[in-house]
């Protein structure tokens, strides 16, 4: 099974790099919301859309709003933070919501359970952060920024699982994810930490105006993003009673389980970027 789960990342890792390497802004933002579509494909069953018909117009009514912000942010071109900022922030608003939920399950459940509720929770995750993606990605180096942020939400998860191993004993969240606990979210924090200063020391000379604390402000604040992305696709699993969303990457699950970080840092990274003066 490890051997399948590190294959298996590794092949992921390697379709990353590549599409950083070759594929143009327009072609990222494509291969993106195709993954993106994916993720909606194994959101669309957590939501109470089962028969294949519904999953693919579920999928269908993800592209049509990606689609929209794509022309309305402007990503084919250099896209201004004037029109991609307030989208980031919402993104961000809505993370805030969703702690609150994640924190209060499963009495939070009434707000958000239903069918419809759901439905636009999932197109809200996703969205929010494929536009963060494919606005770092404009930036200048942005396969490079992107990297970096997939850096951060990784050295969270394994920090996070090795302090838990270890000292793990308090739950975090145990009515959301039993197996999380406070030891190993404090692991994942001080791995970031060392990131931030490793990224900061690294910093290219045109980014000398970026201070240190503004470099770990955005990266502690990315880590714990991602955590509460992971918890929230947890949440809902847990409330359709299913264990992974999916089983399309051996040893993973589905493309939701690798996701779900990402969907929660994306915004507040791109974010934080920006409002650091990036």
């Amino acid at each position: 099974m490890l051997r399948q789960r590190v294959f298996t990342a590794l092949v992921m890792a390697g379709l990353f790099l590549a599409a950083m390497a070759f594929l143009p802004l327009p072609g990222l933002a494509l291969f993106f919301a195709l993954v993106v579509s994916l993720g909606a494909w194994e959101w669309a069953p957590l939501a109470g859309w089962r028969p294949a018909l519904a999953r693919s117009a579920y999928v269908l009514l993800n592209l049509g709003l990606l689609a929209g912000l794509y022309v309305y942010c402007g990503l084919g071109r250099q896209p201004s933070p004037d029109d991609v900022q307030p989208i980031l922030g919402l993104g961000c608003l809505w993370w805030s919501f969703l702690l609150l939920w994640v924190k209060g399950y499963p009495t939070s459940a009434v707000l958000w359970g239903s069918v419809p509720a759901r439905t636009l929770m999932g197109l809200l995750v996703m969205a929010f952060a494929w536009v963060a993606a494919v606005y770092l990605l404009s930036f200048p180096r942005g396969g490079i920024v992107m990297v970096c942020m997939v850096l951060v939400v990784a050295a969270a998860d394994i920090g996070a699982y090795f302090a838990g191993k270890t000292f793990g004993k308090h739950k975090l969240a145990a009515a959301v994810s039993p197996a999380k606990t406070w030891e190993g979210f404090w692991g994942g924090m001080a791995s970031a930490l060392l990131l931030a200063v490793v990224f900061w020391y690294l910093l290219p000379p045109q980014m000398a105006h970026v201070s240190l604390t503004a470099v770990i402000a955005v990266t502690l604040c990315t880590a714990l993003a991602s955590v509460v992305g992971d918890l929230t696709v947890s949440m809902v699993k847990r409330e359709s009673g299913v264990k992974d969303s999916g089983s399309i990457l051996p040893g993973h699950g589905g493309v939701l389980d690798r996701l779900d970080s990402i969907c929660g840092a994306a915004p507040v990274f791109a974010l934080g970027l920006l409002l650091a003066g990036w």
